[in-house]
């Protein structure tokens, strides 16, 4: 269809003011985190400076952000590994073995990510209470599978079943075996899939606070969410170490989004048309 020259002009004039909307927040951010003391709070001036990395240097030298930071990691790369190890083997056997109500299975995982995290974190808690793993980077790496691994075997299903059996079988004839098809054939045929995956599960485990708020109660355990709201206090509120830590959050999401964008949008696509 073709557009003409006001409707497409008002697109762009639309697309550009969502943009600026959306990044706003992310520049101010950033912005804060590098000016100076005496200016962060008396100025409002969208332009940079003057500059300084003070409030890097005291996150990093006064307070347990390394630590914290330490701990996200752990927990988003397991979660990470994790997910995508069980949602393949998950979603690829519902979609090629024949199992009686594996439409249900599928259905049901995908109700349970509907819930709130707030309604799963508190029995969660009290089951690993009472085993001995509360207060653990365990607990909470398997609190966050709650919410990655439906999500995984949902978005991977509509993958694998509208990927043409034929292909698997043409490798078996040549003398592929049913797990060297699957990992010769169907994974790089997915990989869209797979990267937009990992991106979702790093980016629920990273981000997240409910869960960490609740599964972790001493200072050695907290993730750098749950760290960075530990800094807001009744009388001292440290927004420069704040904003500079909210950076170094934001920092790996946006490497692995411009490193991965082009997959992420493949699978975001080819999910919306075959899941």
């Amino acid at each position: 269809m073709v557009r003409s020259v006001p409707s497409r002009i008002a697109l762009y004039v639309a697309a550009l003011i969502i943009s600026i909307y959306s990044a706003f927040p992310i520049y101010w951010m950033v912005v804060s985190s590098t000016r100076a003391p005496q200016s962060l709070l008396r100025e409002t001036s969208l332009v940079p400076g003057p500059f300084t990395l003070e409030y890097y240097s005291n996150l990093l030298e006064l307070t347990d952000y390394p630590s914290q930071l330490l701990n996200s990691v752990i927990v988003a790369f397991s979660v990470v590994a994790i997910t995508m190890v069980f949602s393949v083997m998950i979603a690829y056997a519902v979609t090629r073995q024949r199992i009686r109500g594996k439409k249900l299975i599928v259905g049901a995982m995908l109700y349970a990510y509907m819930f709130p995290p707030l309604l799963l974190a508190i029995p969660i808690y009290t089951i690993f209470t009472k085993i001995g793993l509360g207060d653990t980077l365990l607990s909470l790496i398997v609190a966050h599978l709650t919410l990655t691994l439906p999500l995984g075997v949902w978005f991977l299903w509509g993958f694998f079943k509208n990927m043409p059996f034929e292909l698997e079988e043409a490798a078996m004839v040549d003398g592929c075996t049913r797990l060297g098809a699957f990992l010769r054939i169907v994974l790089p045929l997915s990989l869209p899939g797979l990267i937009t995956v990992a991106i979702f599960s790093f980016l629920l485990s990273w981000t997240d606070y409910t869960f960490a708020l609740i599964m972790i109660g001493s200072d050695a355990n907290k993730t750098v969410p749950v760290g960075l709201a530990s800094m807001i206090g009744s009388f001292d509120l440290r927004w420069g170490e704040i904003m500079a830590g909210s950076t170094l959050i934001a920092l790996p999401l946006f490497g692995a989004f411009a490193l991965l964008s082009q997959y992420f949008i493949q699978g975001m696509s080819a999910g919306a048309v075959k899941g």
